[in-house]
């Protein structure tokens, strides 16, 4: 059994991961210079800033999505894990004067993402090994 200060706690991670990865769509989907100096850098630009940017809102509805959270988790650890590493290698902790703003936003979204897919695990068991495991929601 599920208690509601888990539920609360699951959904506050759930609105921290999301909500930032959808409030920097608007920044990737609409050109705005500093994504576009990021992708550029990166030589990803304007493919992969878009590509990203469809990514990163597919992520953010599955883990809205109480019976989807595990799976946009993996896929928002994954994503957040590939900004971390251009921010260590390649951009700098530091983009543009932004003090270090982004490399938060994407601390803050792994450590979200990597704490509700601990806490969803059993999705990810049960689409590798059916009704094997059950859901405990």
């Amino acid at each position: 059994m599920i208690n509601k200060q888990s539920i609360i706690v699951a959904w506050i991670f759930r609105l921290i991961a999301a909500g930032i990865m959808l409030q920097t769509l608007f920044f990737k989907f609409t050109a705005a210079p500093e994504s576009v100096y990021i992708f550029s850098v990166l030589g990803m630009e304007p493919w992969g800033r878009i590509g990203i940017g469809v990514l990163e809102l597919v992520a953010s509805l599955l883990i809205l999505i109480p019976h989807t959270t595990a799976y946009g988790s993996v896929l928002g650890l994954g994503l957040m894990g590939g900004a971390l590493f251009f921010h260590l290698t390649r951009l700098g902790i530091v983009v543009q004067d932004d003090s270090g703003q982004l490399f938060i936003y994407a601390v803050l979204v792994f450590i979200s993402c990597l704490t509700l897919a601990v806490i969803h695990r059993m999705q990810i068991f049960y689409l590798f090994y059916g009704t094997k495991y059950k859901r405990h929601e």
